[in-house]
């Protein structure tokens, strides 16, 4: 079962599903190695960052699943998510001197976690009796 199915299926429950969701999600850390390789004493200003685009876009994610609108909406789901948390991980990046921290760069950012989550696979077991709740 791939994450946004899984997202699909526990829509409903928006408060549990978001909760299910955060555990399982990809470990802060390891988005941040995949992100920026580079990371040296930076690394927890960077964590705090990813941290704030995962958390968002699982939480956009859920509401528009929510709703049954999960797909045919990225550019919105992008455009809240940098709406919620964009001028912030900006903040952060160049608190990180991440030189290059624009907008853009961030929606970079957002896709790549995305991306990542899209290609996750969510344990199946769980996802039923998550979604069974």
């Amino acid at each position: 079962m791939t994450f946004t199915g899984v997202l699909e299926a526990i829509g409903k429950g928006f408060e549990k599903g978001l909760l299910w969701a955060v555990t399982y999600a990809v470990p802060v850390e390891k988005l941040v190695a995949l992100l920026f390789p580079a990371a040296g004493p930076e690394l927890t200003v960077l964590a705090d960052a990813t941290g704030l685009i995962q958390n968002a876009v699982l939480e956009v994610e859920q509401k528009y699943a929510a709703a049954g609108l999960q797909s045919g909406t990225g550019t919105q789901k992008l455009a809240t998510v940098m709406t919620l948390v964009g001028p912030v991980v900006t903040s952060l990046l160049a608190k990180a001197e991440i030189n290059r921290a624009s907008a853009a760069y961030v929606q970079s950012l957002v896709s790549a976690v995305v991306a990542i989550l899209n290609v996750q696979t969510m344990p199946a077991a769980t996802a039923t009796s998550v979604a069974a709740a």
